[in-house]
């Protein structure tokens, strides 16, 4: 009976604080937010492979590309729309 409890008590636990670190951690921090452009370019576009130069692809090119790496580098919406209009931009 007292493992039972125990048990459920253990389970319920879990549960409560591992949404808590879940939930948390899906939240964007302040610091991160505030992350120009080119910032997240520089710290994000080098990680897994060498960054291409700016005026390399077109404003179109950009945004296709955007959309590929947010999803393949775990990128935010926020973050890829910063990063995008930083090469968009500076490629002019």
């Amino acid at each position: 009976m007292k493992k039972k409890i125990f048990l459920t008590f253990s389970l319920i636990f879990t549960l409560i604080f591992g949404g808590m670190i879940l939930i948390s951690s899906c939240t964007v921090t302040q610091k991160i937010a505030d992350k120009p452009g080119v910032q997240l370019w520089a710290e994000n576009c080098n990680r897994c492979h060498n960054a291409p130069a700016v005026g390399e692809f077109s404003n179109a090119q950009w945004d296709v590309i955007g959309q590929h790496m947010m999803l393949r580098a775990n990128l935010t919406c926020d973050e890829t729309n910063k990063i995008v209009a930083y090469l968009e931009g500076a490629g002019l």
